[in-house]
């Protein structure tokens, strides 16, 4: 190539968003970020909500900044948002509210509603997808049952990254990763799974074209780019949900290997070229969400770092500021492996008082209770990492093969305590960055998209020429404890 591509990427997560900017030299790419803005959920009378108008108020804002940082030279942009929420639009185009936020009260209880009409097998046999009462399915069945208006007038179902990106250039498309997050989409089809839908009362005419990643879906409307002082501008569909965008940026060379995308959730698994839907599979909870180059990434979700974050904001509100860098050192002050958790519990799904549930978990399992903020979060982090340890063996079960080594991306890197718990609890190298794997995903993606780079193999070579990664290795001297809290943790959970 003769002069640098210049990408700009939205990675937009449940804590915070970032505009980060991207210069590949056709070679390696390097990273600045350009804007970091929050994501603060808001409480309504009926539910809560994401602030969606403010987020597109910062997409604007990234924008602009962007184009004046490269002298109006940028030459593309893409988006990438967590999975399962979703905006409707009525038919001229109008938003029909506010989007709820994942963790909103109504789902409760609609898994067990939904399956009474459809059973869990057949609804399992058709999407592939893991049973989470957050998943979109359950968001729009909880409509169904409450006679929403909304429902009932909307023409077009936007998940996050798609409404954007509809605002952004006027396409009403879902793009592929996401849709498969939403627990509507028939993974073998490779279609939206409309009788399903049709079953459980959900209107099925409102489901668009779905495109697969990389996309390119036209230019930035006019408005849109005269208000940032942009060129036209080609809008790309990265792996837009923001988990298919970190696998893409994994910087593995191999096949073997396990990822783990670390942030506010922890996803583990691994890149398939078909769905893996079976009992097993059902049995153990996983999930088949689509990758790029029409892949799936047959994984788990485990509560990850929400934990700790959620401990962070209530020891705040007590009035106790600790940064995530002071209690990752009283964790490591803090004695091994006293009690155990499995973080995926129900109890720990909401926002609230976490180390109260933390502790009244560790009582009711007739634990050790944890008292002090370096023993909760050692606690928390430990719970983690045989989590994984529990998602690897279901794993290498259903592929028939040793997984090995384990890549761990994402912000969750940064804290190497629960990188080297991880390697001890599964004996596993552990493989960790880079840290800011889903903007650079994203940007990769576009790349490949606009032809610069030739394949995803190519731009995973771009991301092990572009960025440093740390090796944890197992310490044999703690493997007998970890075998014995994993023991712990099978009795809990069965």
């Amino acid at each position: 190539m003769t002069k640098t591509l210049n990408l700009l990427a939205f990675d937009l997560g449940a804590e915070s968003g970032r505009a980060i900017l991207g210069r590949f030299d056709g070679t390696a790419i390097r990273l600045a970020e350009i804007s970091r803005f929050p994501n603060t959920p808001v409480p309504l009378p009926d539910g809560l909500h994401w602030d969606i108008l403010n987020l597109w108020s910062e997409v604007r804002r990234g924008l602009a900044l962007a184009v004046k940082e490269t002298g109006g030279s940028l030459d593309g942009v893409g988006l990438d948002t967590w999975g399962v929420d979703f905006g409707l639009l009525d038919r001229t185009g109008a938003l029909l509210g506010n989007p709820y936020h994942y963790r909103d009260g109504r789902t409760d209880g609609m898994v067990e509603a939904a399956c009474q009409r459809v059973p869990r097998e057949e609804i399992f046999a058709q999407t592939g997808i893991q049973f989470m009462q957050l998943n979109s399915l359950y968001q729009l069945y909880a409509m169904v049952m409450q006679n929403s208006p909304q429902l009932e007038v909307a023409e077009t179902f936007l998940t996050i990254p798609d409404l954007l990106n509809y605002w952004m250039t006027g396409r009403k498309v879902c793009e592929f990763t996401n849709a498969t997050t939403t627990q509507c989409y028939d993974t073998r089809r490779r279609a939206w799974a409309k009788p399903m839908l049709e079953r459980l009362g959900i209107p099925t005419h409102i489901f668009p074209e779905v495109v697969p990643p990389g996309t390119v879906l036209g230019d930035l409307r006019a408005a849109v780019a005269e208000e940032a002082g942009s060129r036209p501008l080609p809008v790309i569909a990265p792996a837009c949900h923001d988990t298919g965008s970190a696998v893409a940026a994994v910087p593995a060379s191999g096949q073997d290997f396990a990822w783990i995308s670390s942030g506010t959730w922890s996803i583990m698994g691994v890149e398939t070229p078909e769905a893996v839907v079976n009992e097993q599979s059902l049995a153990g909870s996983l999930t088949n969400e689509g990758g790029v180059n029409g892949t799936y990434r047959l994984s788990k979700n485990i509560m990850g770092l929400w934990l700790v974050q959620e401990c962070r904001r209530t020891w705040a509100r007590q009035g106790t500021q600790y940064s995530y860098d002071d209690l990752t050192r009283l964790a490591a002050e803090a004695v091994p492996l006293r009690a155990v958790i499995d973080p995926d519990d129900n109890d720990f799904l909401k926002p609230g008082d976490m180390p109260a549930r933390i502790r009244a978990y560790c009582q009711r399992t007739g634990q050790p209770v944890p008292e002090t903020p370096g023993e909760v979060v050692r606690c928390a982090l430990e719970g983690v990492a045989l989590k994984y340890r529990w998602v690897l063996e279901r794993l290498e079960a259903l592929q028939g093969r040793r997984i090995d080594p384990i890549h761990i991306v994402g912000g969750g890197t940064q804290n190497k305590l629960l990188s080297q718990f991880t390697a001890d609890a599964t004996g596993r190298l552990v493989i960790t960055g880079p840290v800011e794997a889903t903007a650079t995903g994203n940007l990769l993606v576009q790349a490949v998209a606009l032809g610069e780079i030739g394949s995803i193999a190519e731009a995973r070579e771009v991301v092990r020429r572009s960025f440093d990664v740390l090796h944890f290795t197992p310490n044999p001297d703690t493997c007998t404890a970890w075998d014995d809290a994993y023991a712990k943790l099978w009795k809990i959970i069965g």
